[in-house]
């Protein structure tokens, strides 16, 4: 007699599939009941500038547009990276299919900004809805979509019960399994694994991102790379360009980019330790959260330096200028080349190297990597990218390049050779997405 078939953590199949089904009924019941709270948590974080307050009600699954009468793909993306890798693939999908329209949902007042200014129609935007399951119905019932994308690491059980119970085919693309959360879903592997299987296809950005997910029980998992390597150079501004090019002549400078709560003040003091042998520098700084700038302004003045700060219109002569404006960093990826790329001296796990590459920066980064350690490992490999462990080599490192033109221009050229040739994904993806979009 043959034994049943079991799942990788040694469970049968069908117990397992029981404890995952059984694990999202528990789930919809308490979001459910938590709806209340849900409603109040989101007024909160309206009247503390983290929510778009006039447009709270799409956050309940209330819709602000009409739906269109033409086939919908919904895409879902949690914030800016994520939204931004999508663009590319919206841009191909409407050129081979200009019949659909992408409705693209976001959960961050940010993304929407930029979602409002980079989606050409007949594209459009909607704030994501939360997870419980009046705001999943209600989103589901205006909008209908005939296809759902999902981008890296959403997985959200009420929304993806839903939609497979009403049968809408659900793809994860740019797939992403981080080592810390692969931990946390094996330990309730059932309901991942029921959670997974929602989706008719898996799309990962890595090899190990695909591992990690078949581990877990996803089905249909390919891995076409990651489509943030397939996105166009950041957006410059002329003017812009100009006005600050002509203010900083002949000053050294240097970037501490998409900077998150604690890399600002390791910033500054590096500021302070290259002063000696650079005394004309110019730091820039670009926190990843604008709306943090006034308060990083304030904080870094108090210790005397003059501070600038970009969104209040301060002019450009500062020891250091606050750059807390949205959709400018293109612009000063071109105007200061030596690059701290953010999120990786601080637990975060970095952010995409691909972007200042593909601008020619010698890009130096911390050793918390993980977010793209894969595009980061082949960077290093390439003479791309600077490795560094701390504030200290933060500093020698940017001493050297800054001394080195000749430094710069090689690692820069090395970067952007190497995100020149990772150009294959977006047709990859494409392709990959074809039996469903041409159904359309």
């Amino acid at each position: 007699m043959n034994s049943p078939a079991r799942s990788a953590s040694g469970v049968p199949d069908t117990v397992s599939s029981m404890l995952g089904q059984f694990g999202l009924s528990m789930y919809s019941v308490l979001s459910r009941a938590a709806t209340p709270l849900v409603r109040l948590h989101l007024s909160r974080r309206a009247a503390a500038g983290k929510e778009n307050a006039a447009r709270l009600a799409e956050r309940m699954g209330i819709a602000a547009l009409q739906r269109p009468l033409a086939p919908v793909v919904w895409m879902h993306a949690a914030s800016v990276g994520e939204s931004l890798s999508l663009l590319p693939l919206i841009t191909a999908i409407q050129q081979r299919y200009p019949h659909v329209v992408p409705l693209v949902t976001t959960g961050t007042p940010t993304s929407a900004a930029l979602m409002a200014e980079r989606l050409a129609p007949p594209a459009l935007h909607q704030f994501a809805p939360v997870d419980v399951p009046p705001a999943v119905r209600r989103f589901l019932d205006h909008w209908r979509p005939d296809l759902a994308l999902w981008v890296e690491s959403e997985l959200w059980p009420n929304m993806l019960r839903e939609l497979r119970r009403r049968d809408v085919p659900s793809v994860l693309i740019n797939a992403r399994m981080s080592e810390r959360s692969f931990r946390r879903w094996r330990r309730v592997r059932p309901l991942a694994a029921e959670v997974l299987n929602s989706f008719r296809a898996v799309l990962a950005q890595s090899d190990e991102d695909a591992a990690r997910l078949r581990a877990l029980g996803a089905a249909g998992v390919e891995m076409p790379g990651n489509l943030k390597v397939a996105a166009p150079p950041l957006p410059d501004s002329l003017a812009a360009h100009r006005s600050l090019e002509a203010a900083w002549a002949g000053r050294p400078r240097w970037l501490a980019a998409s900077t998150h709560e604690g890399e600002e003040d390791i910033a500054a003091r590096v500021h302070t330790r290259l002063l000696g042998e650079f005394p004309q520098l110019l730091t820039v700084i670009a926190p990843r959260h604008p709306q943090r700038g006034p308060a990083i302004a304030a904080r870094l003045a108090e210790s005397g330096r003059r501070v600038a700060l970009r969104s209040r219109g301060d002019g450009p002569d500062a020891d250091i200028y606050i750059a807390d404006t949205l959709g400018e960093l293109g612009l000063f990826y071109r105007l200061a080349p030596v690059v701290f790329l953010g999120g990786s001296l601080v637990p975060q796990g970095g952010h995409n190297p691909l972007e200042p590459a593909r601008l020619q920066c010698a890009t130096l980064k911390g050793p918390y990597r993980h977010n793209f350690q894969t595009l980061c490992d082949g960077l290093i490999a390439a003479g791309g990218l600077v490795p560094i462990a701390d504030e200290q080599a933060l500093a020698g490192a940017a001493a050297r390049l800054l001394r080195e033109p000749a430094a710069v221009v090689t690692v820069g050229r090395r970067a952007q050779e190497f995100a020149a040739n990772q150009a294959d994904v977006l047709p990859r993806t494409v392709a990959l997405l074809t039996p469903w979009l041409s159904g359309l």
